[in-house]
Parts: structure tokens; sequence; C-alpha cells
């Protein structure tokens, strides 16, 4: 019997001294929080990501347990590396750390991840306004997915030439700079970036011819105008020359044409006359060409004459 009391005994003493510590521990911050934390809070579906869990007191043993929510997912002893992968929206945490000495426990904060999509390809615009002596510059920058907030960084080469401009809504980014006529032609780009780490994207280059200082702004216009009314002019010319011979040609065709007189012309052509007096011989006489059209007419009498000899038609002549 007095065994049993005995260890009785020693066990509330152990007890006692347990508490003992573990209060000393706690006034002492010999045994602060764990830290739990991971290289990044912003995770896409389907990453894999490392929760760490450990406490700055070194010297101590301790035994690590992991949790999401109300479930202890492992438990370590030493500092504890937990890998795992996102895919759900309960991945997402809260996550929570517990770390123990004997009977002495604390707990770390919550951690939690959030869904990010990364941003695309962003699109650079430039807008260059001509003066004589500067040309004032207007860039754009805008990413058309990916979560926001996006922040966007100009780059001319490869150096930055803008501070970071942040932007919580889907617009373009804005940032404007003057450039002297006699400087050289400049490339420019631009970058976009969220919460995700190294998923930075850029935008294509884009370069800005140089220009001379004594450079006329509108000159490349006034050529390029001049230009097509040179060559309008041309066209113009080329379709008068080529259109002018035919329709001359056409309308003496039409002048010359023979004006049908009646339904049913029969022949037509050219006819000369030459006399021959009684001896037989020829003279000449002025000759008048024409262009007769023949057209059958009703009979009638024919008109009495010395030679007349019957079986002939007769039609009229017109002129």
């Amino acid at each position: 019997m007095w065994k049993k009391s005995f260890l009785m005994f020693l066990f509330s003493l152990s007890v006692q001294k347990a508490a003992l510590d573990c209060e000393r521990m706690r006034k002492t911050n010999e045994f602060p929080s764990p830290n739990l934390n991971s290289q990044t809070d912003a995770v896409m579906r389907g990453q894999n990501v490392s929760l760490s869990c450990f406490n700055q007191n070194k010297s101590l043993r301790i035994t690590y347990f992991l949790f999401r929510g109300e479930k202890c997912l492992s438990i370590q002893n030493g500092p504890m590396t937990f890998n795992l992968t996102i895919s759900e929206a309960r991945d997402l945490g809260p996550y929570k750390c517990k770390a123990q000495v004997s009977n002495c426990s604390k707990y770390s904060r919550e951690f939690n991840f959030t869904f990010v999509d990364p941003v695309t390809a962003p699109v650079l615009n430039i807008s260059v306004v001509q003066t004589k002596t500067d040309r004032h510059i207007m860039l754009r920058c805008i990413s058309f997915n990916g979560s926001l907030p996006i922040n966007y960084t100009f780059f001319e080469k490869n150096m930055a030439i803008s501070p970071v401009i942040s932007k919580n809504v889907r617009e373009p980014a804005e940032f404007n700079l003057t450039k002297n006529n006699t400087g050289e032609g400049k490339e420019y780009r631009c970058e976009a970036k969220n919460r995700l780490p190294d998923h930075a994207k850029y935008s294509q280059l884009i370069t800005i011819p140089s220009t001379g200082g004594e450079s006329c702004p509108f000159c490349l216009q006034l050529l390029l105008l001049g230009f097509l009314l040179l060559v309008l002019i041309v066209i113009i010319l080329i379709l008068a020359f080529w259109m002018l011979p035919k329709y001359k040609a056409r309308k003496a065709m039409k002048d010359n044409a023979p004006r049908v007189y009646g339904n049913t012309p029969m022949e037509d052509g050219i006819y000369t006359n030459i006399c021959k007096n009684q001896a037989g011989t020829e003279y000449s006489q002025e000759i008048h060409y024409a262009t007769p059209m023949f057209q059958e007419v009703a009979p009638r009498d024919q008109e009495t004459c010395n030679d007349c000899k019957t079986g002939y038609v007769y039609s009229e002549l017109i002129f």
C-alpha cells in the first residue's frame, strides 16, 4: 500500500515539476511560439508547395504537429517541412503548427494559400507626338489575363525607366517621356507580373527610329501624298489617251453608217458611171461616189423609152 502511495507521490512531483518548467519557459520566453511559413502564399491550381514549422530555440527537443483545420496531417520530431499539392479550395487552408515540449505546447499563427491566375504577355502601344526639336512619347501597357493587382514596369532596352505601376483594375498602365530628335532610335518593352513569383511576362520589343535635328516632322506624309497624286494623274492621262482614239473611231463609224429607209435593205455598194459617146471612145468626167440603199417598191407604170426591154425589175435608188 505504501508503495502505491509513494509512486503517486513521485508522479505528482513530476507533474508539478513539468508544470513549473512550462510556466518558467513561458515567463522567460524560453519556449516561444513556432513559426509556420512558405515561400509564397499565392499559388496556381495543382502547384506543389512546402510548409515549414520551426522554433527559434534549437536546444529544446520539440515535437511538431501540422494541422489543416482540425485535422492533423503530420507529426515529426525536430523542425518540420511538409510538402503538399494545392488542387482544391480545401487545400488552401487554414494551416497551423503545434510545438510541444513535455506537456507544454504552443501553436503558430494560421497560414492560408490563395489561388492566383498567372498573367499573360502584355501588349505595348506607343504614341509619338513630334515637334521640331522633341518627341513626346506615351507608353501604354496592359495584360488582358491574370489575377489583379498587376504591376507594370517600362524598359528602354534592358534598363527600367519607370517606377512600378500597380493596377487593381483591368486598364493599361501609362508612362510619358520626352526625347530630343537628335537621339538614336530606342527599343521599348514592358513587364507585367502579379503575386505569383517567377511568372513575370514581357511584351514584344518596339523600336522608335531615330530622326535628325533638322528633320521635318511632316515631310514623309507630304511626300506620300504627292506621290499618290502623281500616280493618279498618270492613270487619268493613260486612260484618256487610250480611250480617245477609240471614241473617235466609234463616232466616225456611227456617222458613216448608212441610214435605213424601210425594213428590207437589199444591197449596197459603191458605183461609178462612165459615159461613152457614140464613137465608142471614153471621156472623163467628175465621178461621185455614194453608198446606195435599195428597197423594193410596189410596181408602177414604167416610163416609155425606146430601148426598154421587158423582164426588168426596178428599185428605188436612195442617196
